[in-house]
Formats: C-alpha cells, sequence, structure tokens
C-alpha cells in the first residue's frame, strides 16, 4: 500500500499525548503544533518509509513538529537543495527542531559547510544556532575532516561568545566542547579559545567559559 503525506499525518496525530508534549515544553520545546511524539519513535517510524525527499518536503510543508523532525530523517540529502535549506532554516521555532534537522540532514548535504558559515553570521536566533549546531555536528560526525577546518571555527565562536540570548550561547558552549573532544590537538586549542572566552566582560561569555573548561579539562580529554 502506497504512503502518502496524509496517512502519515493520520498516524501520527494518532499518537498525540498531551502529557508528552507537557514534557517538552518543561525542556524548553515550545514548537507550535506539537504532538508529543518521541524522536526514538519517530525515526523507527521513519525507517519504515526510508527515503522520500518528495515526501519529505510534503511533510514539511504541515507545519507540524513531528512531521518536520520525520521529514529530515527520511529525506535524501543528495536531493536537498541550497534553496530548501534556506526555507527550512527560516522555520525553526525550537532548539529542538535546529538541533534535529541540522544533525540528521542538513550537515549531510553537499552545502552544510558553506552553510554553517553563513548562517552564524545572522541576526535571527535559530538561523545564527543553525550555524553554531552545524559546525558542532561537523565536529561528532566528519571523522576525516582536518583539524584547520576546527581551528578556524574558534574565533566565530569566541566572536558569539557575549551573545545573552539561551539559545545561542548554549550552542556556543555546545561546538567549543564538541570540538575541544575530538583530539589532543583540538583540545588544547579549545581550552585556549575557552580561557579568552572567560576574560570577555559577559556573564554568557563567563558561563561558557567555565562550563566547557570543567569537561574539557577533565583528565580523559587532556591525557
Amino acid at each position: 500500500m502506497t504512503i502518502t503525506k496524509d496517512k502519515i499525518i493520520k498516524y501520527l496525530k494518532s499518537r498525540y499525548s498531551a502529557q508528552n508534549i507537557a514534557g517538552m515544553e518543561r525542556f524548553g520545546i515550545f514548537s507550535k503544533n506539537k504532538l508529543g511524539i518521541s524522536n526514538t519513535d519517530l525515526r523507527k517510524y521513519g525507517k519504515t518509509i526510508g527515503r522520500d525527499h518528495k515526501l519529505a518536503l510534503e511533510l514539511w510543508a504541515s507545519g507540524i513538529f513531528e512531521a518536520r523532525l520525520l521529514a529530515s530523517f527520511i529525506d535524501d540529502p543528495k536531493q536537498v537543495t541550497e534553496a530548501q535549506l534556506d526555507k527550512w532554516v527560516k522555520d525553526f521555532d525550537s532548539w529542538a527542531l535546529c538541533d534535529t534537522v541540522c544533525g540528521s540532514l542538513f550537515d549531510r548535504t553537499s552545502f552544510a559547510y558553506k552553510k554553517a558559515w553563513e548562517w552564524v553570521k545572522s541576526d535571527l536566533e535559530y538561523v545564527k544556532r543553525a550555524g553554531l549546531v552545524m559546525m558542532t555536528w561537523r565536529a561528532v560526525h566528519d571523522k576525516t575532516a582536518n583539524d584547520r577546518v576546527f581551528i578556524d571555527y574558534f574565533p566565530v565562536i569566541k566572536a558569539n561568545a557575549t551573545d545573552e540570548r539561551n539559545f545561542i550561547k548554549k550552542a556556543v558552549n555546545w561546538a567549543l566542547r564538541q570540538i575541544g573532544k575530538r583530539n589532543k590537538n583540538l583540545n588544547t586549542a579549545a581550552i585556549k579559545c575557552a580561557k579568552e572566552i572567560a576574560l570577555l566582560d559577559s556573564k554568557a561569555a563567563k558561563w561558557i567559559a567555565k562550563d566547557a573548561l570543567t569537561e574539557l579539562t577533565a583528565k580523559k580529554f587532556t591525557k
């Protein structure tokens, strides 16, 4: 039986959970049109659908939070266009949508490196966060990238450390920590960057530095 957007939406709506939605909002996930379905369940469901670029576009257009997450799980990175990335990133309305879509789809496209540098310059909170998160996911997923790639990220990480917006400072912190955990060379460079951030006259910067240094100076990363 052919699966369609309408059938998928009907299934998702049948899984509605007010209790789960309340739990999501306790974690700062305030995206509109939530149904309260976990990422784990959505990923399992996505595997039964398989890759389908056209269906992914239709699901995203529905505006339903879980349908958009599912879209990022089933879309084909090879068919994703730059215009699609620029359109979808402007629809981000929570850290959860931003981080999941960036890590499940965006960073697997041929435009990932370019978009990270473009988006991090944006004044829009979730677009800027997406740029930082793309840098973070590269540190996690790209096992072959040269250290130079990540060393080049440190100036922009430092430049955004004084942004007091909650979801920006947390993204800066996440990027700094993940890059610093790749290897000893990057750990040393990340610690240096964190110490420079600590000197900035900003509450956000001082929080970022303190939190990052706690993890980056742990023996398991420095030995």
